[in-house]
């Protein structure tokens, strides 16, 4: 009887959601036919190992203290890691699809409770349907929502603090600021852009206090203040192990490590390169821009001008209303955020995954924009059409969705050129996590299936990605996948930058016709040494570096695998004319071509071979180097393939008299700046060359220039000479406009001069 109530109440209690329930069970369903189909990230091995090392600090070791991410908390990290050792210790694909799932379902509680708080929130109970698939239907955060355990599960609690901020402020229970500020305490210890939601509940809870009626009601408010900020410290210190031995002395430098993460990173935005954190402003706003789908970004703005407008025209009203105040914290919460992370320079990168938390806050407030233009019209007809254009929004979104899976983390919206082949990934980081690296392997064992399928890395991170995404693989095609460094190895062409080499032999991945990575085949590295066996190099470091035409091919003998597998190939190219470079390359006027030895070699004979394949515009100048993993180059060269061009150069001026010397002999030659140094090596032009040139106009420098008085021509020796016969030269191009002094020598950053030279062209 007892029982028969109880199922009684629970389908009361059930029968007002059925709708929502419906619809979360769509998405659960297609959640879990899709689970399979997403690989391993490149940041999932450093949370594991995030929850793995805090666990053996709290089992008494301290190896946590050297830990460069013993910042993090584990509210989310911990149990994942708990379960992971008891279930499936030794089966890593077990591993990560667990993983993936829990993360999902994590995500999808998020609409739930978005869902729920919207019925609260809005009149209409229909209305508040739409929130759980506005919630879960942006392109980047479902793919997120599957491989990223760092900032989906952060933007989902986000979520649920929002609905246990309403909850607590319309009850006025202290139990249940208890249980928000427990809430309070999670999210802050995952990730410190929680404070700005703390900072909104302190903020409600002064107003509170402001509007009192008497001292009974004041008492209340601040109990229940108290109970949130005891509740959301213990939560946060109980999951931040780092701070248990010293909690008052460690705080502060886990602040500043938290707010200010190090990393020295570059990327690519609107066609720059820039180096974090020295991003452009807009940064973060132009992200969100982007990649939101273009219907939601509208009714989010027009939703927050809404808000926006009913504070203005009656502030008081909206302070002292719980729902108005609640959408005015909304908006609080995404506005200030982003003013926050531009005011005080903060380290973002890899677009706004960071602040994926804002889709908290602005998917409520979008919703707030399409209710209110469908209550806008008061015929039936009329809001049917308007709902029924709601739904052909998220239609539309959802079948771009399927027609990018399972990558839709690179979903960009039409705002952006989307149809220009290889376009956008000279504008924008695309692939960065990686994930997508898991078809690859798919791929090269359907090339191969009757043998090992082994794929090499070009680049030291696709190789990190490729062993990654191993671990998902079904046991008998993990089994066949292999790394090993064999001639006949295909090669991972990725880089989440955009220098992805995009001819491959073999398969590309692609997004709106941009390649996320290619698979090619090796060169015939035995013939290319046969080729150049007999050539003089062009570049005697540690290896001997040919001209192979169309690649340059490096060669050391008596060398082994494991002498070249571990660490990278850098290489610069700086072309004739720098209008051949990518925009985004401009500035720094060269092409980054670094390769990972195993991509573009093999050992033959007992000897490493190399073949790394050149762009296609002329090549003034390059600069090799091979650089320790995580440590100083090992050695460097300069040189070019056009040494007769400055042979040529050193043999017209080698017996005039120089304009000026210095270290340098420096002579005026055919609208350029030739430098000549004889006996020369490669100490003597390792340092940058500035060149100063000051026009007899100031009207001729471009306008950038003119506060500063003179041209900057500043450059490194390999873009512009050579060495050869024991001896150097360079030419640099003057400008066309009338000169009226030239100053030039060289520097090293942060140390000052070397030598100085200046003179007039009358001089010469």
């Amino acid at each position: 009887m007892r029982s028969a109530a109880r199922r009684s109440g629970l389908r009361a209690a059930l029968a007002p959601h059925w709708g929502a329930l419906l619809a979360l069970a769509l998405f659960l369903a297609v959640g879990l036919a899709v689970l399979d189909d997403y690989g391993v990230s490149t940041d999932e091995s450093t949370q594991r190992s995030i929850g793995q090392a805090n666990l053996a600090y709290v089992a008494g070791e301290s190896a946590l203290m050297r830990d460069v991410n013993r910042f993090y908390g584990v509210g989310f990290e911990a149990p994942l890691t708990l379960l992971e050792r008891f279930f499936w210790p030794e089966n890593p694909r077990a591993i990560h699809l667990s993983r993936h799932l829990i993360v999902h379902l994590f995500f999808l509680s998020g609409g739930l409770f978005a869902y729920l708080l919207a019925r609260r929130l809005l009149r209409g109970k229909g209305a508040a349907l739409l929130a759980l698939p506005i919630f879960l239907l942006h392109p980047r955060l479902y793919a997120h929502a599957f491989f990223n355990d760092k900032d989906i599960p952060f933007l989902t609690l986000f979520m649920l603090t929002l609905f246990l901020a309403h909850r607590a402020f319309r009850r006025g229970a202290v139990s249940a600021h208890c249980l928000l500020g427990a809430s309070a305490g999670l999210l802050v210890q995952l990730r410190i852009m929680g404070v700005v939601l703390v900072a909104a509940v302190v903020a409600m809870q002064a107003l509170d206090l402001l509007f009192a009626s008497g001292r009974a009601e004041r008492k209340r408010v601040l109990v229940n203040a108290a109970g949130f900020a005891l509740a959301g410290f213990l939560a946060a210190y109980a999951l931040l192990p780092y701070l248990w031995s010293d909690p008052v002395g460690r705080a502060a430098r886990w602040w500043q490590a938290s707010a200010r993460f190090p990393t020295d990173a570059h990327e690519i935005f609107r066609g720059a390169v820039y180096w974090n954190p020295d991003f452009p402003p807009e940064y973060l706003p132009v992200w969100i821009a982007i990649t939101t789908p273009t219907f939601l970004l509208l009714a989010g703005l027009i939703g927050s001008a809404a808000v926006i407008r009913r504070g203005i025209g009656n502030p008081g009203r909206v302070l002292r209303n719980a729902r108005a105040r609640f959408a005015a914290m909304l908006l609080g919460c995404f506005v200030l955020s982003i003013a926050a992370v531009i005011s005080l320079d903060a380290n973002i990168y890899n677009g706004w995954r960071q602040m994926y938390f804002l889709w908290a806050p602005f998917s409520l407030l979008a919703l707030f924009g399409l209710a209110g233009l469908a209550s806008a019209f008061r015929q039936a007809r009329l809001r049917a059409a308007a709902y029924g254009a709601v739904g052909a929004g998220l239609t539309a979104t959802l079948i771009s969705m399927a027609l990018i899976h399972p990558n839709q983390h690179v979903f960009f919206n039409s705002s952006v050129d989307r149809t220009t082949p290889e376009y956008l990934r000279t504008q924008f980081v695309m692939d960065y996590w990686g994930h997508s690296v898991r078809a690859a392997w798919e791929r090269a064992l359907a090339e191969r299936p009757l043998s090992p399928a082994t794929v090499n890395a070009a680049t030291s991170y696709g190789a990190h990605l490729l062993e990654e995404n191993k671990r998902i693989l079904p046991d008998a095609a993990r089994r066949r996948a292999s790394t090993a460094l064999t001639e006949d190895a295909l090669v991972l062409l990725y880089s989440h930058g955009t220098h992805t080499r995009v001819d491959p032999s073999i398969y590309r991945v692609a997004v709106y016709d941009n390649t996320l990575w290619a698979l090619a085949e090796k060169p015939d590295l035995r013939a290319t040494y046969e080729r150049i066996a007999g050539d003089d190099p062009v570049a005697r470091p540690a290896f001997r570096i040919y001209d192979g035409g169309d690649s340059l091919v490096y060669v050391k003998e008596a060398c082994s695998e494991a002498g070249v597998a571990e660490t990278d190939f850098n290489l610069r190219a700086t072309p004739k004319d720098l209008s051949d470079l990518p925009e985004h390359r401009r500035v720094e006027g060269v092409e980054r071509l670094d390769f990972r030895f195993p991509g573009y070699g093999a050992t033959i004979a007992g000897r490493c071979v190399a073949s790394v394949p050149l762009p296609e515009y002329a090549v003034a100048g390059f600069r090799a180097s091979r650089r320790a993993p995580l440590g100083d180059p090992l050695w460097e060269a300069e040189f070019t393939l056009n040494l007769e061009e400055h042979q040529a150069t050193f043999a017209r001026i080698q017996d005039k008299e120089p304009v000026a010397r210095s270290v340098f002999d420096l002579h005026l030659l055919d609208g350029g700046l030739a430098y000549i140094k004889q006996p020369c090596d490669q100490a003597d032009t390792a340092a940058r060359f500035f060149l100063h040139v000051v026009p007899e106009r100031a009207d001729d420098l471009p306008e950038e220039r003119r506060g500063a008085g003179f041209d900057n021509l500043d450059f490194a020796f390999f873009t512009r000479g050579a060495h050869f016969d024991g001896g150097c030269a360079a030419s640099v191009p003057l400008p066309g406009y009338p000169i009226a002094s030239i100053r030039t020598g060289q520097f090293v950053s942060g140390e000052g001069e070397l030598w100085r030279a200046e003179f007039t062209p009358a001089d010469g």
